[in-house]
């Protein structure tokens, strides 16, 4: 299926990132998904919604993941799959529109994120640049919606 072709068709703009799959995906997760909207219903942070296609996606605006695993629970067709070793290949990265970057000093994401992946280093004559140390971060997401200048990205990381 050829999304940039239905989204012309709908009027659409194509989007410029993939949405991501709800964690614990299978490696055939299109596959073996029915569509049913189980997992959409279980999640308690309501992060899952049905996006294109009918297919459960992520939406870090609404909030968090907390890695509770009930959607593995209600998956019975496996599609989400308990077994993997992690939820996911999510992570965190910081662009440019970053309001400390800009010299506004700013500390949401750091007080955002549980996991502490977030740290901030002190410079002589700037405000403090947020680094995102990768191999704590999780892709819960927790600090995205917070950023006050939508410069936080969850992306795909091959780890």
């Amino acid at each position: 299926m050829d999304v940039s072709r239905r989204n012309l068709l709908r009027g659409r703009r194509p989007q410029t990132s993939t949405t991501p799959a709800p964690p614990w995906s299978a490696e055939d997760f299109f596959t073996r998904c029915t569509r049913c909207g189980d997992c959409v219903e279980a999640c308690p942070s309501q992060i899952i919604q049905l996006g294109s296609g009918g297919f459960p996606t992520i939406d870090f605006s609404r909030g968090e993941c907390t890695f509770c695993a009930d959607c593995t629970t209600a998956c019975h067709s496996k599609a989400l799959d308990l077994d993997r070793c992690t939820p996911w290949h999510l992570r965190a990265s910081i662009d440019d529109r970053c309001l400390a970057q800009h010299g506004v000093d700013c500390r949401i994401c750091g007080e955002s994120c549980d996991a502490k992946a977030i740290h901030f280093e002190l410079a002589i004559g700037k405000v403090a640049q947020p680094r995102i140390q990768t191999e704590q971060c999780t892709g819960c997401g927790a600090c995205f919606a917070p950023c006050p200048s939508q410069s936080i990205q969850i992306r795909e990381c091959l780890v």
